[in-house]
């Protein structure tokens, strides 16, 4: 259980990151920064825990995800400046907590259920949430919105965690494919711009014109 807690930690640790180069670009003081990186950073966390009806949800029941989330937001506010290219360092640290993430959230969701259904679900809630969270207090194009893939790396990664362990694999093993698996897409998707077909036809009509 040591390796699941050192993920959940580096997951909260780099969206919480994310959240704070959001609050950069921005240009927001230390208390937007510090706000956006522990919305961000324990968003997806807790709409998993509501969930799964586990309440006080994780950072109330530990205050040191709290605190990570702090840190991180205080270093980010003294550093960021120095990046070339702060939305890029955003995006591929959000592929890493979300392959991170994807990963504790499905864990979380077996260990509570026993279904791998759930756990899919959990996993890929808690990988994505806080992004979209970010997005939206940040008035950016949200993650759901861009056209590379991003939620199905979150499913696949949970979805090859679950199959893992679902087949005996042991817990370091299983974690690892599954992260190894949503990073592989969510990067690759970020690389070589992998994208799902769009719909093409026409578009509905404007509310306006049926009433």
């Amino acid at each position: 259980m040591s390796l699941l807690i050192y993920l959940d930690y580096a997951g909260i640790a780099l969206f919480a990151a994310t959240g704070a180069l959001a609050a950069s670009r921005k240009q927001l003081d230390l208390i937007g920064f510090l706000f956006f990186a522990m919305v961000t950073g324990t968003g997806g966390g807790t709409v998993r825990d509501i969930v799964l009806g586990r309440v006080p949800v994780f950072w109330v029941l530990n205050p040191a995800y709290i605190l990570v989330c702090c840190i991180v937001g205080v270093i980010v506010f003294f550093t960021a400046h120095l990046l070339e290219s702060r939305y890029r360092l955003l995006i591929w640290l959000d592929a890493i907590g979300l392959a991170a993430y994807c990963v504790i959230g499905a864990a979380k969701g077996l260990a509570a259920t026993g279904s791998p259904t759930i756990a899919i679900v959990t996993g890929t809630l808690t990988a994505t949430f806080g992004g979209i969270l970010r997005d939206l207090m940040a008035n950016e194009p949200s993650v759901l919105l861009r056209p590379e893939i991003y939620v199905t790396a979150a499913l696949i990664g949970a979805s090859v965690f679950t199959l893992a362990n679902a087949l005996g694999m042991q817990l370091y093993l299983a974690s690892a494919c599954g992260v190894v698996a949503a990073f592989a897409v969510r990067g690759g998707a970020l690389w070589f711009g992998w994208t799902f077909p769009t719909y093409r036809h026409k578009p509905g009509r404007h509310p306006d014109d049926v009433m």
